[in-house]
């Protein structure tokens, strides 16, 4: 009877892992020890930034004429804004207006030093801003603005700037929209007014004539003339018949200016109403968003931290350094044993 074969031995079973770290414990302390210092003596040239943070929460972007001169309220002028309105902030804020604004208040092209007639001078700006500044909306739909700086004053500043900012873009936008539409509503209103003033003046024209009131008239001209014929006062009869012909003739146009003028004077009132509400859009000032907490000074860096770049680096360090003397040591067992 043939005794059973042996089990081959799994060179990564947990006692070669623990054999092989035994083994090589002398460099693998070395390679730690080593990636240790180099990592820390890494992290202390890296310069400090301390981080500030401005907290807003986005308003609904409705007409403030329409509040003022409406008299059914569509919106609430101090409601919060939904996550559409959000949105439409963080966009604000990340946008290019703002950034450049930024840029030009700080002098940030000397701050970052970046050569503005370097090659892709303005890529490099943009990539340099945004990994100092960053925007992100939160579960509670509010806007976070967050600004590294190597001097928290600045980083601080900076935050509360583009707050401040966000109200002088957004109104600009808003007011350069109803700007527009301003001016159609002013262009139609004193068109309209024109067009009244000829109405007006022709109709001055036809009381000039005598022409006061056609319909009253006319009906009281009726009366006086049956009663002069049933009382036989033909003269007077004849008289009134002439002032009845030439009313006659100025009857269809009185009647026709009239109803002309009426339907002016309703568009006038309507014209006038939107004329006053556009014109308070284009020189309202309103807020786009309420300011929770406003970015204060930092008393302690936000970056880098230190013992973690340390303990990544030394970690990683350690377990590269095993699995290469694992490789390495395998290797070399299955040379030993012809393999290769």
């Amino acid at each position: 009877m043939q005794p059973p074969e042996a089990t081959p031995v799994n060179p990564l079973q947990s006692t070669n892992l623990l054999v092989l770290l035994y083994r090589w414990r002398k460099p693998l302390v070395i390679i730690t020890a080593a990636a240790a210092v180099l990592s820390a003596g890494v992290s202390l040239l890296i310069q400090e930034k301390y981080k500030s943070t401005v907290v807003m929460l986005a308003v609904p972007q409705n007409s403030f004429g329409e509040q003022l001169l409406e008299e059914v309220k569509k919106e609430d002028v101090l409601a919060y804004g939904e996550e559409e309105d959000a949105e439409r902030l963080l966009q604000i804020i990340n946008s290019d207006k703002i950034r450049n604004r930024i840029i030009e208040k700080y002098d940030l092209w000397t701050h970052y030093d970046i050569p503005r007639d370097a090659r892709g001078a303005n890529a490099l700006m943009t990539r340099e801003y945004y990994s100092n500044v960053s925007s992100r909306m939160t579960k509670f739909m509010s806007i976070e603005v967050q600004v590294l700086d190597k001097k928290p004053e600045r980083a601080r500043d900076i935050a509360n700037d583009i707050a401040a900012l966000t109200d002088t873009v957004s109104n600009q936008l808003r007011n350069e929209r109803a700007l527009q539409a301003f001016q159609y509503a002013d262009n139609s209103y004193k068109n309209l007014q024109e067009e009244i003033k000829l109405l007006e003046d022709s109709m001055a024209s036809l009381r000039r004539l005598g022409v006061y009131d056609y319909i009253t008239q006319i009906e009281g001209l009726n009366e006086q003339y049956a009663t002069a014929i049933n009382e036989g006062r033909l003269a007077q009869a004849k008289m009134l018949k002439m002032q009845m012909d030439t009313l006659s003739q100025y009857g269809n146009v009185y009647t026709k200016l009239e109803t002309m003028i009426e339907s002016t004077y309703e568009r006038e009132a309507i014209l006038k109403k939107r004329y006053e509400l556009m014109k308070i859009d284009v020189e309202s000032k309103l807020p786009s968003k309420f300011v929770v907490d406003y970015a204060a000074a930092s008393d302690k860096k936000s970056y880098p931290i230190r013992w973690l770049i340390v303990a990544m680096s030394t970690a990683s360090a350690f377990v590269l350094a095993f699995i290469l003397l694992l490789v390495w040591d395998n290797l070399k067992s299955l040379r030993t044993q012809g393999y290769l």
